[in-house]
């Protein structure tokens, strides 16, 4: 006989991600790059501490502010902590072209996606492993 089930209590509390923190070695120069290759906006920005938070397409906040120390595998999937940004986009193909006419370099060909779909891994200007995802119709990934 299987155990009755058990009932989950949901927290009570709404909330959303506001934003994510990038520390980095050079937030003046990162920030301009999440501008202008991924059509960052500059939400708002303190030039004395240095710290910039950037809205990106689809509403995602970065927060990009100075580092004290930096590792060297930041672009190692395997490491703990965060340590990807996803981006969907409609057609990897697509994103790529762009991408690539604003300089960003692709390491390798699309593969598999886990969940369905495919991914394309790239990085920043500081190393910082990114991807784009393509999710078939139908995924439960999918964005409206």
């Amino acid at each position: 006989m299987s155990p009755a089930p058990v009932a989950i209590e949901r927290m009570s509390i709404p909330w959303t991600v506001e934003h994510i923190g990038l520390p980095s070695a050079d937030p003046k120069t990162l920030h301009e790059w999440y501008v202008r290759v991924l059509d960052g906006e500059l939400l708002w920005s303190d030039d004395s501490v240095p710290v910039y938070f950037v809205r990106l397409n689809g509403g995602t906040v970065l927060e990009i502010c100075p580092c004290k120390r930096s590792v060297s595998d930041v672009g190692d999937n395997t490491v703990a902590g965060l340590r990807h940004l996803a981006l969907q986009v409609r057609s990897v193909e697509d994103a790529k072209s762009t991408l690539e006419s604003r300089g960003v370099k692709f390491p390798e060909d699309p593969k598999p996606a886990g969940g369905g779909g495919r991914v394309l891994f790239f990085a920043d200007r500081e190393g910082n492993l990114l991807h784009l995802v393509e999710r078939p119709d139908g995924s439960v990934f999918q964005l409206g």
